[in-house]
């Protein structure tokens, strides 16, 4: 898949309704709570893969993606870079049809993996403030 047969972001975004986030913290303090909260806020289905909780923010986590038991529209990345190619790969094995790569993160492997396995590919840039500056919200059933 090339990058002009991407969806931009957005599109990504207002397609989606479950959105499965790496590294989700349950520690408010933190980006990696108050970003994808912005996404639960806004109205998507999140799902945390944090293996060393049973829940954040109230929502089941789940240790893995391939513990999700439903599909995953976009799986979003709050992991420092070097872990975003093996999770490309665990996104690809789940059937995501999107790697998201938040704010400061950006890795050619990853995008790679994503292409091979015809994940649309976002890096560098944060799907919660996305949502919150343009006022975005999931696709409906």
């Amino acid at each position: 898949m090339t990058d002009t047969a991407q969806p931009t972001p957005e599109e990504l975004l207002a397609l989606a309704r479950t959105i499965a986030v790496v590294g989700f913290s349950s520690d408010p303090a933190k980006p990696s709570h108050s970003a994808p909260m912005e996404l639960v806020n806004h109205g998507w289905q999140v799902i945390p893969i944090n293996p060393t909780v049973e829940e954040v923010a109230g929502l089941r986590a789940y240790p893995a993606l391939a513990d999700v038991p439903v599909p995953i529209d976009i799986v979003d990345v709050f992991r420092p870079a070097a872990e975003a190619p093996e999770i490309a790969r665990q996104a690809a094995a789940a059937g995501a049809g999107a790697l998201w790569l938040q704010l400061g993160i950006t890795s050619d492997e990853a995008r790679a993996i994503a292409g091979d396995a015809g994940m649309s590919y976002v890096e560098d840039l944060c799907a919660g403030a996305l949502a919150r500056r343009a006022e975005l919200h999931p696709a409906q059933p």
